[in-house]
């Protein structure tokens, strides 16, 4: 049985109170537990990064970007072991797991410029021999929230550019698939991080809680549901912390007459059902406008029909189980739900042929495979709520401006797309949709690491978005200074070439 602890002041510690079982999905079978936290250990942990945070900031900008450069060197060789970690607890297939980590190194890349992305501004005379400059300082002791979905892509869109920019990073894992937590604090440990600087918590509730109420923990970064989200949001603010809270989705596709449909449908299957449709960008609803709905239909059944859906160790699979049972029915439920409402249920993923197995419904593990609704009724439950699984609703519209009223009319602002092959349409769209983030013939709209992560409306709690400019900025406070120096200074003599230090 594996048994996944806390990370302190550099070295796994062992919990001392409730553990939590890790599951396998692919067999529902328990492959280990998982130490929660407790309000003293989550102390402890706060208390490491206190202590390491002062010599950390006073580190040259030059020293942290050399420590990053190596954590991105030994997260590289290390990433096939990374991903199998994150498709035994997740149940996501091997090469979905990789491109998780491949993605979250692009935000360590980024994070490895801090020298240039900490400059400040200079203005040099603003008064009779005064000058003024801007500078950007940490903040102290921050923390992460991540979610179950992306245990490595995730927390990479946070600690790196946490940690460049000066700040000492407790990490709060999903409990659910919390082993890639640790293989990374290992590996930040061998890079030369100094103890203390990255610390990890694992836990639930409580540990959250005692976060964001703690008084040294001066912003928290929380990626996962819009409820859970506007809590962390309310709750840390009201104790004085700066906060980004990323919540749910409801992603719509509009497709107009014009798209080409075989690539749509190929979008609107790789969009919807990878990682088993448990990701905050995957395309969940289909807005197609008249008269292009059968048409695509049939394209995305005959493609969803040619899937392989079998464990995430399993070179053949495309599409691994959902993370937990309770999950898995969860997800079920809005399958009959939606045939209620009045929505035809064309290809139904409890019927789905596991590999190595039977019907999803009558195979060990946590299985349900690509489902598509179509005739899915304007503002059903189906069509409005998050359901974060493999189900792709397909809600028929007679025009462009009604596909845009019911983007716009939803809850969220996360992701949306729009296929076409007419750049008026497109620009059109992009300037009228109310969402944050934007695909054109793009199905998953994700923004690279010098770009900022986050949407609009119920999708974002607060006032920066993850990653890129803005990450730097949440991670950082400005400071503006006047000087006026009336005697020029000395230096001794030293004929050596310049360096760094």
């Amino acid at each position: 049985m594996k048994n996944v602890t806390h990370w302190i002041a550099g070295a796994p510690v062992e919990g001392t109170g409730r553990t939590s079982e890790i599951f396998n999905p692919a067999t529902g079978e328990v492959g280990g537990r998982v130490h929660l936290a407790s309000a003293a250990e989550v102390d402890a942990a706060v208390a490491s990064a206190l202590a390491a945070y002062p010599a950390w900031r006073d580190s040259s900008l030059v020293k942290r970007s050399q420590v990053l450069f190596r954590f991105r060197e030994l997260m590289y060789a290390n990433r096939d072991e990374l991903a199998r970690l994150i498709s035994a607890e997740h149940g996501k297939v091997h090469s979905d797991a990789l491109g998780e980590v491949a993605r979250g190194l692009e935000v360590v890349e980024f994070a490895c410029g801090i020298p240039h992305l900490l400059k400040g501004g200079f203005s040099e005379g603003v008064s009779t021999r005064v000058d003024s400059y801007s500078i950007r300082q940490p903040l102290g002791v921050v923390a992460g929230i991540t979610p179950f979905n992306f245990p490595a892509m995730v927390p990479m869109w946070m600690f790196p550019i946490a940690i460049a920019c000066g700040n000492a990073f407790v990490l709060k894992p999903s409990e659910k698939d919390p082993s890639a937590s640790l293989l990374m604090a290992s590996l930040w440990k061998e890079a030369g991080l100094p103890d203390g600087v990255f610390n990890v918590v694992q836990g639930d509730k409580a540990a959250v809680d005692r976060l964001l109420e703690h008084p040294d923990v001066r912003a928290v970064s929380f990626v996962g549901s819009t409820p859970i989200a506007r809590y962390v949001y309310e709750t840390g603010t009201s104790h004085g912390k700066r906060v980004q809270a990323l919540g749910g989705a409801k992603n719509h596709m509009l497709v107009l007459p014009d798209a080409d449909l075989d690539l749509v449908a190929d979008a609107a299957v790789s969009a919807g059902f990878g990682s088993a449709g448990e990701r905050c960008m995957a395309i969940s609803v289909v807005l197609a406008v008249d008269p292009v709905g059968d048409e695509l239909v049939d394209k995305i059944v005959s493609r969803v029909s040619a899937l392989t859906v079998g464990p995430g160790d399993d070179p053949a699979s495309e599409m691994g189980p959902l993370v937990t049972e309770v999950h898995r029915d969860k997800v079920v439920s809005y399958l009959d739900l939606g045939v209620s409402e009045g929505a035809k249920l064309v290809v139904d993923g409890r019927r789905t042929q596991v590999r190595g197995g039977t019907a999803a419904e009558e195979t060990p593990g946590f299985w349900l495979g690509p489902t598509v609704l179509d005739h899915v009724p304007a503002g059903s439950r189906v069509h409005r709520e998050e359901i974060f699984g493999p189900v792709l609703a397909i809600v028929r519209v007679s025009s462009y401006e009604e596909g845009l009223e019911l983007i716009n009319g939803g809850e969220f602002g996360n992701g949306t797309a729009v296929f076409t092959n007419d750049g008026g349409a497109a620009r059109r769209f992009q300037n009228e949709v109310e969402v944050g983030m934007i695909g054109i013939n793009v199905p998953i709209p994700v923004p690279m690491a010098f770009y900022s992560f986050g949407g609009w409306k119920a999708s974002l709690f607060g006032d920066t978005h993850v990653h890129g400019t803005e990450g730097v900025h949440f991670y950082t406070r400005g400071k503006v200074v006047t000087s006026r120096w009336l005697d020029p200074s000395h230096g001794g003599v030293n004929l050596g070439f310049p360096t760094n230090r």
